[in-house]
């Protein structure tokens, strides 16, 4: 997702709110659209965007989720969960031809299972995350997970581990090599 530009009014809650609603519009142009290529780099793009969403929230969102929310390990590991659920529906999709009932299907259930992770976070999370946690401070994590999504792999890696630790450590590194195979495939991951 296109960076916000570094508003100085907006914070990570901001940011992650225009990724869902990016990350929507994108599914149901690829349910609109009946053209083959015009769904593969639409996917593409999904699939890229939700994975530099899902590791910079488990970077640097999820820890703060955990610090400071009465039910914080119980919500991340919620969300968590639902992140292996997208990571595996996005690896169907990659691999599915874009017009195939596999592909229907595998996006249709990832439409589901993004409508409920976002209601999570957006309706119960965000707004705890707000009330919890100084501007300053969702002004910074805002930077962050800005600066962890340019980093970020752009491919699912369902057996890779959902942590912190591993996304700091090791996932500059599977970034760089997604970005680069991206590029020598000709691999769409941004939005026009």
């Amino acid at each position: 997702m296109a960076s916000t530009g570094g508003s100085a009014d907006q914070d990570v809650i901001d940011v992650l709110t225009e990724d869902h609603r990016e990350v929507r519009e994108l599914a149901n142009q690829i349910s609109a659209s009946s053209d083959a290529d015009e769904r593969r780099d639409l996917t593409d793009q999904l699939i890229a965007e939700l994975v530099r969403h899902s590791v910079a929230e488990e970077m640097y969102v999820y820890p703060a989720l955990r610090d400071h929310l009465p039910d914080g390990d119980q919500a991340v590991e919620h969300d968590t969960e639902e992140h292996r659920e997208l990571e595996a529906l996005m690896k169907q999709l990659e691999s599915a031809d874009a017009g195939t009932t596999e592909f229907e299907g595998a996006l249709r259930q990832l439409q589901q299972v993004l409508v409920d992770h976002v209601q999570d976070e957006e309706t119960e999370q965000f707004p705890q995350l707000r009330a919890h946690l100084p501007a300053a401070t969702l002004v910074e994590l805002k930077e962050k997970v800005e600066h962890a999504k340019r980093l970020a792999p752009t491919r699912p890696h369902p057996a890779a581990p959902n942590a912190e630790l591993f996304h700091k450590l090791v996932g500059p590194g599977v970034g760089l090599v997604d970005r680069l195979r991206d590029k020598l495939t000709d691999r769409s991951t941004e939005r026009s």
